[in-house]
């Protein structure tokens, strides 16, 4: 089915490059979508009737949307921040002009994932808190790459499995096409990230990384994504919405890490045990 293969189609572009610097280019069509006051009246009407049968479904739906929002402006910051940083040390790369293309992106998400929000009747705020995440035992240039692994190679590649795991079900229509336009170019932001790596690699012994995966981990998901696995209440219903149930979500989450992010991180010599040791830890 079409829906399947688009599925494998993006996640296999945002595997990493085999080793090679190769930054990667967006999927189908860049197009902007310029019709978001008409999408968030039809969206209200639609999504307010359909499918939500509850005022507890209806904010649970509204607070994801307003989440993602929050997040996509952080992401856009990072970006533009990480742009400028990896211009010092590295100006020939082409990984900076990527993130800067991203940050846009990031912020057309946000007002896209905004417009979702208000149509299940909360508004989101524009904020964001970004501030660098990398641990002050690391040197400048090893802190941008503890960034760029933990925002792109990790975060970007887990969203996009997230996303094209979401549109492989029955979902809205206008959630569809928001989840469609933010997929085409998180692939993009997911490879940015590999590419970052590549370079990196190619200069200096990266392994250093190994340690501290499990920290990029546990930064890169929700506190209780695995804290209750037998306890937290589902409902389904709100997949329809673009809201995974938490056992979903964490199988997703699980899969991605053995099968895409832990074997790139071992092309480059960062060793994959103990990310795989944190990930035991949480499911056993």
């Amino acid at each position: 089915r079409r829906r399947h293969r688009c599925k494998r189609g993006l996640l296999r572009c945002a595997r990493p490059a085999g080793g090679r610097e190769e930054a990667g280019r967006p999927i189908g069509s860049r197009r902007r979508d310029r019709r978001i006051p008409g999408f968030r009246r039809q969206s209200r009407r639609r999504l307010r009737g359909r499918g939500l049968v509850t005022e507890t479904q209806r904010r649970k739906a509204a607070d994801a949307w307003a989440f993602r929002t929050r997040v996509e402006h952080e992401a856009a910051a990072r970006f533009s921040r990480l742009a400028t940083e990896i211009s010092r040390f590295d100006p020939l790369s082409p990984v900076p002009a990527l993130m800067r293309r991203a940050a846009e992106d990031e912020h057309r998400h946000a007002t896209l994932c905004a417009g979702l929000a208000a149509a299940y009747g909360t508004p989101a705020t524009a904020s964001a808190n970004e501030v660098p995440i990398a641990p002050r035992a690391l040197g400048a240039r090893a802190a941008v790459l503890y960034e760029v692994v933990a925002a792109c190679c990790i975060t970007e590649t887990e969203s996009v499995a997230t996303l094209t795991s979401l549109l492989a079900e029955e979902i809205d229509p206008g959630v569809e096409k928001v989840l469609r336009a933010i997929a085409r170019d998180e692939v993009v932001h997911g490879r940015m990230g590999w590419a970052h790596l590549a370079r990196e690699a190619a200069r200096y012994d990266v392994s250093f990384l190994s340690s501290w995966i499990p920290e990029m981990l546990s930064g890169s998901v929700e506190e209780t994504l695995f804290s209750h696995l037998d306890a937290t209440p589902e409902d389904r219903d709100l997949l329809r919405h673009g809201v995974l149930p938490p056992s979903q979500k964490r199988t997703i989450f699980a899969r991605t890490l053995e099968e895409v992010v832990v074997p790139g991180l071992e092309q480059f010599g960062i060793d994959g045990s103990p990310a795989r040791a944190w990930l035991c830890a949480r499911i056993r």
